[in-house]
């Protein structure tokens, strides 16, 4: 496990992969399995980090605030429909937690193995730490890699389902602007109603909601500075050793592990697919105006999605300007993600699985 740590701090310095939490998490992995050191044992500096940050929750809800004040939900507001291709992007989660169920998985350690699809870690590592912590080693690792690693996963895939023209479709600009009363009231209006849909994800949906609020009121800016900036990154650190924490040799090193990481990327790929072919279906319906390569960015790992498809999208035609109409399906995974994962929980639990 050293040496898996010491492949994490390189991919993060070598290759510029998430490097803000694969940093971390791979020097929490090396010191947590030097012999004797008793980290993570009670009392121990690893675990007095562990259990008041993540068994409580509070370091991914933190994060989440951060988000909130980092995201603008102004291009998705312009095109509201493009909100469809954010949740069409979820479905590869439900797919995996099928799979998941299938392999005799226990029902919550399958949502938090089906959420890694939606490449948000700090969901992940939520749901995981609070019904399944045994693996929150493997689902944050698996989360926060694959994330890393959209620009390689997704465009074969985006190639694979979509014609050469129809990756070469030029859509407008967006155009016009949403007033400041509409952003204000959109995190008012989502963590109300999406709180009454899934109760269960109100703590993340309330959090980055609460961070837009703060962004986009105008009248705390100096503590949606601190939100986007001192606190997420202190909480990013402190979360980062803490998952390196949990990954003990003899907890991490089993085909557990293997199963999990395999299960990820397909959850990755299938929502991929799923956002790709609703983009197609819209295409369509629109009479050929809509580039489905924008679907891709339905998945929750923002902006690297939306980026990803405009550097598609330029490669098959230079007039070409999708970052903006991604960003709107990008923004709409993000929130797609929470509430993917909240009704999960409240299905499983509610049947009595959990």
């Amino acid at each position: 496990m050293i040496a898996v740590g010491c492949v994490l701090i390189y991919l993060a310095i070598a290759r510029g992969l998430e490097p803000l939490l694969l940093l971390p998490i791979g020097f929490g992995a090396i010191i947590v399995n030097i012999p004797g050191a008793g980290l993570m044992e009670p009392g121990g500096v690893l675990r007095t980090i562990y259990d008041a940050g993540v068994l409580t929750e509070l370091f991914p809800v933190l994060i989440f605030v951060g988000i909130g004040a980092m995201t603008d939900f102004g291009p998705l507001l312009q095109t509201p429909r493009i909100i469809l291709l954010g949740a069409a992007g979820q479905f590869g989660i439900f797919i995996t937690l099928f799979l998941a169920l299938m392999l005799g998985f226990p029902p919550l350690q399958s949502v938090a193995i089906g959420v890694i699809g939606a490449m948000d870690g700090p969901t992940a590592i939520y749901v995981t730490s609070r019904y399944a912590p045994e693996l929150l080693g493997a689902v944050s690792v698996a989360a926060y890699s694959y994330m890393s690693l959209v620009p390689l996963v997704q465009p074969p895939i985006m190639r694979l389902l979509t014609t050469k023209a129809e990756r070469g479709i030029v859509m407008p600009p967006v155009r016009g602007a949403v007033s400041k009363k509409v952003k204000i009231l959109f995190p008012l209006v989502v963590v109300i109603v999406g709180s009454l849909i899934a109760p269960a994800g109100t703590p993340l949906l309330a959090s980055i909601m609460l961070g837009n609020l703060m962004r986009e009121s105008g009248v705390v800016d100096r503590l949606a500075d601190t939100a986007s900036n001192e606190l997420a990154n202190i909480v990013t650190l402190l979360l980062g050793i803490s998952i390196g924490a949990t990954m003990e040799s003899s907890k991490f090193l089993t085909t557990t592990t293997l199963i999990i990481l395999g299960l990820g990327f397909v959850a990755i790929c299938f929502d991929t697919v799923c956002g790709v072919l609703f983009g197609k279906l819209m295409c369509i319906t629109s009479g050929g105006k809509i580039n489905p390569l924008i679907g891709a960015a339905g998945v929750s790992a923002y902006p690297m999605a939306a980026r990803v498809v405009q550097a598609e999208g330029q490669r098959y035609n230079r007039r070409n300007y999708l970052l903006m109409h991604a960003m709107g399906a990008n923004t709409g995974g993000q929130l797609g993600s929470v509430m993917a994962a909240a009704i999960m929980l409240a299905v499983v639990t509610g049947l009595g699985l959990g």
